[in-house]
């Protein structure tokens, strides 16, 4: 990974990147995902190029991921079979993702998951004891299918686009193994939001460098942020996290679609 050391940002720039990380990755440690919602906009805007902006974002996304899991370690040791699954699966999706993101149209990509994100929120807004509780289910080879191929093509996505695939991870497992929120929440973001994105990050890296002094701020951002947002969750439950979701994947949605659809005009 190649990084450089950027001039571009004064404190005042400084301070308000960390105040945007911190209050994205708490709602999106709350919800499951969407921090690429608000924070990977900033940095396209900072003027960095996408490529770099997307590898910066998921760089510091592995703390967002650190922080939620340091607060619900306890609750992964219970789903070691399903974490395996997802990294074992999911992770040459993330490879093959990142590998080919240049030769991917991002308004499709961002069109196909913001319609994705739309159907999550109103599916979970008209469910409403969806997600609320976890029930135990015993796993066999067909509901493992039903399982690996969506989280390779979901892989695929975390890889080429950031915002909103979390989300997705959340409610495959809610759907799949019957978790409550707070459940799959603490399962995204140790899988997803540390080795998914370590990994996203690592390959993207290679097509340019990454502005080391922004990187730290997004680093602690996301890593207060994560840790806040897990304890806000554990606090609230699992309807304060269901509610959120919703909202947080409303947003998404509607934002990659006017991404998209700004892109084509």
């Amino acid at each position: 990974m190649f990084l450089q050391i950027s001039n571009d940002f004064n404190f005042y720039n400084n301070f308000s990147i960390f105040i945007i990380s911190f209050i994205s990755n708490t709602f999106s440690a709350t919800a499951g995902g969407g921090s690429g919602l608000i924070q990977l906009p900033v940095l396209i805007l900072s003027g960095i190029p996408y490529y770099q902006a997307l590898a910066t974002h998921k760089v510091a996304t592995v703390a967002l991921g650190l922080g939620g899991s340091i607060r619900n370690y306890k609750s992964l040791t219970n789903d070691i079979y399903v974490l395996w699954q997802i990294l074992f699966f999911g992770t040459p999706g993330v490879i093959l993702g990142s590998s080919i993101v240049k030769s991917l149209s991002e308004q499709y990509l961002y069109l196909i998951l913001g319609l994705f994100s739309i159907i999550l929120a109103m599916y979970s807004f008209c469910k409403p004891s969806f997600g609320l509780n976890s029930v135990d289910i015993r796993v066999n080879p067909r509901l493992k299918f039903q399982f690996i191929i969506p989280i390779f093509l979901i892989g695929v996505l975390n890889g080429s686009v950031s915002s909103g695939t979390g989300l997705l991870v959340t409610i495959l497992l809610i759907k799949t193994f019957q978790m409550d929120f707070l459940r799959a929440v603490s399962l995204t973001f140790f899988t997803v939001g540390i080795f998914w994105n370590a990994i996203g990050a690592f390959v993207l890296s290679r097509i340019g460098s990454i502005p080391i002094n922004l990187l730290l701020i997004l680093i602690l951002g996301s890593f207060t942020g994560g840790y806040f947002g897990a304890h806000l969750s554990n606090l609230k439950g699992n309807k304060f996290t269901k509610n959120i979701f919703t909202v947080i994947s409303m947003l998404v949605g509607v934002s990659l679609l006017i991404k998209s659809i700004g892109s084509m005009i």
